[in-house]
């Protein structure tokens, strides 16, 4: 049963459905995480993999950067592959490395025996989703999946690739295998967002972390469909939805088609892209989250202050030019080397503009 609650003075949930919050929301990808030294105190104990089962575990990091920085929104501790993990895929996250797969899909017959996702898999992840859900007070919670896209690199590649050169080639070459793996990969990310929202998740947002190694073209033919499908079904969730991937400047436009109409709509945009042209491409009323360049949080707060006042700007130009409202966030993740004590005071600037 869905359980999500009222918060209507979330600035986050005002600028993510088109309202005008009073203030400038603010909150970063992967703000939980190695740049905290209250988060590599607990992951010197655990796994990364067993912490994301670990309801109490994934509630305190996710609360960590809410109480540290005192950001708009949280966004659940987890990994994109963490429902492949629960479906009883074999990997693991080696550190300094990334997700590794057992044995990689790489023929029809290995897509036909995936396993689905059942939602008593994820029991961990929906536990932790009702635990900060009682602890955040007004501060939503994101919910998050890996997009198929992006899973079926790992899967076909067997881990991270810098060109996904095996998972281009079968998505070219067999396409009746990739689009039966997209299939299977698309009911386990619906399937996964299905079990936050049920649990009582203020929002969703889908990484297409790997998209932007694709053509327009290749995107709109092989993965726009798939992901189409997940944000159509779970817009009868009710919550906003954000769509996100890295050097997708061309692909802005087809990642906004993707969200599903009448829904809450958030496109995010990488540093590579202002925010004002970000507006010229995407479908109308989209709301924008970005881009701070995550590089520009290690060049001490001088650099830091004027970037995050241009990011302000730039958003303020994108919402003018049509852009249904603006999220302030990086372009990416946080850097493990970033100072805590600047991500504290660009959030403090952020709100007081």
């Amino acid at each position: 049963m869905n359980t999500r609650r009222e918060l209507p003075e979330s600035p986050y949930l005002a600028a993510a459905s088109g309202r005008s919050p009073h203030r400038v929301p603010v909150w970063f990808m992967r703000q939980a995480g190695r740049s905290l030294p209250e988060y590599r105190e607990l992951r010197a104990q655990h796994r990364m993999l067993q912490a994301c089962f670990d309801a109490e575990l994934v509630c305190e990091i996710t609360m960590q950067p809410v109480r540290r920085h005192k950001v708009d929104a949280a966004i659940l501790f987890s990994d994109i592959v963490v429902p492949l993990k629960a479906a009883g895929i074999g990997l693991d996250i080696v550190p300094d490395v990334g997700p590794v797969i057992d044995n990689p899909i790489r023929t029809l017959s290995d897509v036909q025996a995936m396993p689905a996702l059942e939602s008593p898999q994820v029991a961990p992840v929906a536990e932790a989703v009702r635990l900060l859900t009682a602890e955040l007070g007004d501060v939503p919670l994101i919910g998050f999946a890996g997009a198929p896209f992006t899973l079926a690199s790992y899967l076909v590649e067997g881990g991270p690739s810098r060109h996904h050169e095996r998972t281009k080639a079968m998505m070219l070459g067999e396409s009746s295998t990739w689009h039966a793996l997209m299939t299977a990969l698309t009911d386990l990310t619906i399937a996964f967002l299905q079990a936050q929202v049920d649990a009582g998740v203020d929002a969703l947002q889908v990484f297409d972390s790997w998209a932007g190694t694709l053509s327009l073209a290749d995107y709109r033919e092989y993965v726009l469909p798939h992901s189409s499908r997940v944000f159509a079904t779970m817009a009868a969730a009710g919550v906003p939805m954000t769509h996100f991937g890295v050097g997708t400047a061309e692909l802005l436009g087809a990642m906004s088609e993707a969200l599903a109409p009448g829904a809450a709509r958030v496109v995010g945009v990488d540093w590579r892209t202002s925010l004002a042209d970000a507006a010229a491409r995407v479908l109308p009323g989209a709301a924008l989250q970005g881009n701070l360049d995550p590089v520009v949080l290690l060049a001490g707060w001088p650099v830091v202050e004027k970037a995050v006042r241009r990011v302000v700007e730039d958003g303020r130009a994108a919402v003018a030019a049509g852009a249904a409202g603006h999220i302030f966030n990086l372009g990416h993740g946080v850097l493990p080397a970033t100072d805590p004590g600047i991500i504290t005071d660009a959030v403090e600037l952020v709100h007081s503009l």
